[in-house]
């Protein structure tokens, strides 16, 4: 079976947080009198998962810690296992919120208050890449079309049923809509209905997954609340995300998440996924060896060699850059690396020398933005990389996070551009490209290969630094 089955283990309840197993089932005390803010929640990779190092994440997971700790009080994350019960529960007091990827429906909305939308999304109608691609929803007849249950996707197909007469299709109890992705992708359902960042996101799982059609209105998805709640939770929920939205985190933890996702295409998640079968086990230890020694995760490490040479130690690029990390023939030399085709050696050295950039960068860039505007140097270099930050700042963007300056470095390759700015002309959309496709390597790298961390290795793995949040604006100061 192919590894990216192992995507279903992702949606298992998570095992090693306590706390999770709590199963409240009774109404939980209002929050003026609570001592903590319990959330009703799902385990999935696009709501709140557990990675492989043990810690938690996910966009909601974030979000509602970030919540918590404006509020000061702890959070109690109470994992339900269909989304299905999220709002029953909710309508029955077992939380004060659901954080669980809702969207809001005109019916839900009449049953519930929601909060400020964190995201936009589509209901797409997904299909195994082996069927054709339908003209149109008419063309669906006889065709075995699932979706969840009281889901935002099978309110959209009821409303789109009033003009398409013919169209049936199977509402599904008690599954997630990760599992219909799943069967689809199996061959045992024809067509899914589900959201487009779950699309997006199980697609690097399940590269068979190919989009059908986007219908309906687009979607908000936000945090909803009992039609009771207590109004000053509601309102510390606005307040929360008016200064996140105004102050650019949230923008920053959307990207975290979901701004990589699209880049690839099939080919190169086939690719990855037969690389970690059959190569990966024959470089791992040079992977882990290099992380002891530059700190770095060795899965962003592995990631890297990955975009540059798809774990072929014998690689060599037109432009003379050589060897798994494809260093050149200066970097190479000032690593003291002999043999840039010896795996070791050119493993090792690339890891180190990632570290040197990055810790060379401004001390003001936090994490996670650190490592990837250090991946776009080891691509581009510093110089291009610092023109580029410099670029940002004269458009009033924030040079220090990278999704500001991801729009910046394509803009060095024009000439009336690159000739205002210290080092000139810059592929600096190549610099992205392999930014972003390392991010989604690295992500699945994550969820499926263990850290296998030194005990006397003093950095944190960057999944964690992941968690963590700073306060720098997305915008300047006018």
């Amino acid at each position: 079976m192919r590894l990216i089955s192992g995507l279903a283990m992702l949606l298992a309840v998570s095992a090693s947080d306590p706390v999770q197993h709590v199963a409240i089932q009774h109404p939980v005390p209002p929050f003026s009198e609570a001592a903590e803010l319990v959330v009703l929640t799902r385990n999935s990779p696009t709501i709140r998962y557990q990675d492989a190092d043990g810690n938690f994440a996910g966009i909601e997971h974030d979000l509602v810690e970030m919540f918590a700790n404006d509020l000061g009080m702890p959070v109690r994350f109470v994992e339900v296992d269909a989304y299905t019960s999220v709002l029953p529960r909710l309508r029955r007091h077992h939380a004060h919120m659901a954080a669980a990827g809702l969207s809001i429906t005109p019916e839900r909305s009449r049953h519930f208050v929601f909060g400020p939308s964190y995201m936009e999304v589509r209901q797409m109608l997904v299909r195994n890449e082996n069927l054709a691609v339908p003209g149109r929803f008419s063309s669906l007849e006889a065709k075995r079309i699932q979706v969840v249950s009281d889901s935002a996707g099978a309110e959209q197909l009821r409303r789109l049923s009033r003009h398409l007469h013919q169209l049936e299709w199977q509402e599904i109890p008690t599954v997630n809509p990760e599992d219909l992705l799943i069967r689809v992708s199996e061959g045992k359902a024809d067509y899914a209905v589900a959201a487009s960042n779950v699309v997006d996101v199980a697609r690097n799982f399940y590269p068979n997954l190919a989009k059908g059609l986007p219908f309906g209105d687009t979607e908000q998805l936000a945090w909803a609340f009992p039609s009771d709640a207590d109004p000053k939770l509601v309102r510390k929920a606005r307040e929360f995300f008016t200064r996140i939205r105004a102050d650019g985190t949230l923008k920053q933890v959307v990207d975290r998440y979901f701004g990589h996702v699209k880049r690839l295409d099939h080919s190169d998640l086939d690719n990855l996924y037969d690389s970690m079968r059959e190569r990966l086990p024959s470089y791992r230890g040079l992977f882990q060896e290099a992380q002891d020694v530059s700190g770095i995760d060795w899965r962003l490490i592995a990631a890297l060699a990955f975009q540059e040479s798809k774990w072929d130690p014998l690689a060599t690029s037109p432009t003379g850059v050589r060897g798994m990390m494809m260093l050149t023939g200066t970097t190479a030399d000032r690593l003291k690396v002999t043999d840039r085709l010896d795996p070791r050696q050119s493993i090792v050295a690339g890891a180190r020398y990632l570290r040197d950039i990055r810790d060379g960068l401004s001390a003001r860039i936090a994490e996670p933005d650190r490592t990837w505007m250090a991946l776009a140097a080891y691509n581009q270099g510093l110089g291009h990389l610092e023109d580029a930050r410099v670029l940002a700042q004269r458009t009033n963007l924030n040079p220090d996070v990278w999704i500001a300056v991801r729009s910046t470095l394509p803009m060095l390759s024009r000439t009336e551009v690159y000739e205002t700015l210290r080092h000139g002309f810059a592929r600096g959309g190549e610099a992205v490209a392999l930014t972003e496709n390392v991010r989604t390597f690295y992500d699945i790298l994550a969820r499926f290969e263990d850290a296998h961390r030194s005990e006397d290795t003093p950095a944190p793995g960057l999944r964690k630094m992941l968690t963590t949040y700073n306060d720098d604006r997305l915008t300047l100061p006018r």
